[in-house]
């Protein structure tokens, strides 16, 4: 049985907050770049790091037609004031149960982050979580919630992905986002798909069925 696709309603800015340079390709790049195409202003925001994972993240935005704002410190300070300056429709950033110890740092410096800024501006209106890898959290696995179809800007989050030059992107990350594309695409009916899984913002989840 093919579950019936809910068309794609693109938000009108999304903001990721990762760990790494990669992290933003690798769990939403297909994702990201549908945003870009329909005009919404996407924006990836991941901490600083030396050369030549910089200019990789730079280059890596850019495949995406995404902005880049690289962070001193990844603190809930920092966040806060991301948040506050960009004022996002939608957050996306990493499981707060990532095996990642990385990962976890930035998904806790967002959770810590978003109450007040939520209070005060009534923004991000919704928060989502992107998939890790091989689907597994510390947890168990990532449950299927908000699946985007990603088959048209497939071959734009591979470009993304080899952006990363630095890393083991031909050996291990692109051959698992193949994997994990597919299979998350399968369970719609569809060639590729990113997965997404809401997070309470002050107590409420998401009623939109897409992001």
């Amino acid at each position: 049985m093919v579950i019936p696709l809910v068309a794609f309603i693109p938000p009108a800015s999304v903001l990721t907050v990762m760990a790494h340079p990669d992290d933003a390709e690798l769990w939403a790049g297909g994702t990201l770049a549908l945003c870009v195409a329909a005009g919404a202003d996407v924006t990836i925001a991941v901490p600083r790091h030396p050369e030549p994972r910089a200019s990789e993240a730079a280059a890596g935005a850019a495949a995406l037609g995404a902005g880049l704002h690289q962070i001193n410190q990844a603190t809930a300070g920092t966040v806060r004031e991301l948040l506050l300056d960009t004022g996002p429709e939608v957050v996306l950033t990493h499981p707060v149960r990532d095996v990642h110890p990385d990962h976890r740092r930035i998904a806790e410096a967002v959770l810590e982050a978003l109450p007040e800024v939520v209070i005060a501006t009534g923004h991000p209106r919704r928060v989502y979580t992107t998939d890790t890898y091989n689907s597994l959290t510390l947890d168990g696995p990532v449950p299927a919630h908000t699946t985007v179809d990603i088959t048209t800007t497939w071959v734009t989050k591979q470009r993304a992905l080899a952006a990363h030059a630095s890393q083991p992107i031909t050996e291990h990350f692109g051959p698992m986002a193949e994997i994990l594309a597919r299979l998350w695409g399968a369970r719609i009916g569809v060639d590729h798909a990113e997965n997404f899984v809401p997070l309470p913002v002050l107590g409420c989840l998401p009623a939109a069925l897409t992001l």
